[in-house]
């Protein structure tokens, strides 16, 4: 694709804000005109605004450091300047619907990290490998806002992404049940170690609302498209349990699984090391060439060895086994500001544009 988009960063200075701003540094399609956030950044230069906390291992982008944070709200201003917005605030899940809200009905098109839009029925919930196809329901969307350009399309939370990937490809084999224990990394939080020395050494085994999430997202995510409005799935039954656990980046997930037929321990591995979904067709800057990788080893996969697998955008599995109480049971993880956050709406948005949802 030659065409460049210009776009901006809605909550520039929160982690996952930040995260984008590192790797839309040099992408081939995005050029990062507006970074904005709230009130008492706005005005300040991005280097000022961030300033201690940035969080990220790699430096600020050069090019971003002298620029002017804008006032979040002045959302015409801003819509003026750009093809779309990414938006990744820190608010009351109202305000950020409100506001979202307000972009695309400015005719600025916004993909956002946020979990406020994700039950909206018309908004699309996307993991781009999975399903692409709930894009369709833009159309109807749009009818609804009354805009010709603009609407919403999210991102699914950070943690399921290290696991439904995972069960997508068994679904032929009938999913019924799901159990799901997440162990997750501080930055899922916008944290660092730094910032939260009560990790250390620690685990704490609960998450605010990230049960539900893991339960719910997942059936949106398999649902079907019926008048107008995204219809969940009924099935697979999911339970899971989320815990915080002492880790910089990368969420863990156990997983058991009951399936309706039983297939193979070789066929679920070449199930897994097979798939692909238009991303890898379309071949999109920011997807892995292969977005499921198993690893044989018992004690694989890691977090230190795998969370940067494919820049961090694939998914990797181990220890696939025969279960007692479920059919198999395996481990998962992903990057969760790569994959999980930040890079997995950077897809997304590509995916938007490679499929003509950006033009003008």
């Amino acid at each position: 694709m030659e065409k460049k988009y210009n776009v901006g960063i809605i909550g520039a200075t929160g982690m996952v804000g930040q995260r984008f701003a590192t790797l839309l540094e040099n992408h081939p399609w995005f050029n990062v005109v507006v970074l904005a956030a709230s009130a008492r950044s706005a005005g300040k230069t991005y280097k000022e605004a961030a300033g201690s906390r940035w969080a990220m291992k790699t430096p600020m982008p050069k090019a971003m450091e002298e620029m002017i944070i804008m006032d979040a709200v002045n959302v015409e201003e801003i819509a003026s300047k750009v093809d779309f917005v990414f938006c990744a605030v820190d608010m009351k899940k109202e305000d950020i619907r409100a506001l979202e809200e307000k972009y695309a009905k400015a005719e600025c098109p916004v993909v956002s990290n946020n979990s406020a839009h994700r039950f909206t029925p018309d908004v699309p919930m996307i993991i781009p490998e999975i399903n692409d196809n709930h894009l369709d329901i833009i159309a109807s969307q749009k009818e609804r806002l009354g805009t010709k350009r603009g609407f919403i399309a999210v991102k699914s939370n950070c943690s399921l992404q290290s696991y439904v990937p995972a069960i997508h490809p068994l679904m032929k084999y009938g999913v019924k049940k799901v159990l799901a224990c997440t162990y997750q990394a501080i930055s899922g939080a916008g944290k660092t170690f730094e910032r939260w020395p009560e990790m250390v050494d620690n685990v704490i085994p609960y998450i605010g609302g990230e049960e539900e999430k893991s339960e719910q997202e997942p059936l949106k995510i398999w649902g079907t498209i019926e008048n107008g409005r995204i219809v969940k799935a009924t099935s697979p039954s999911i339970t899971a349990q989320c815990i915080r656990v002492p880790v910089s980046d990368g969420h863990t997930a156990a997983v058991f699984v009951e399936l309706e037929n039983k297939p193979s321990m070789e066929d679920i591995i070449k199930d897994w090391e097979t798939y692909s979904g238009k991303p890898q067709a379309l071949n999109l800057p920011s997807a892995p060439k292969q977005f499921l990788h198993y690893f044989t080893e018992n004690d694989r996969p890691q977090i230190k060895s795998e969370r940067n697998l494919e820049n961090g955008m694939a998914v990797s599995i181990g220890r696939l086994r025969e279960d007692t109480q479920y059919t198999i049971k395996f481990v998962c993880m992903s990057h969760n500001t790569l994959r999980g956050a930040a890079g997995g709406a950077v897809l997304l948005a590509e995916l938007l544009c490679a499929e003509g949802y950006m033009d003008r």
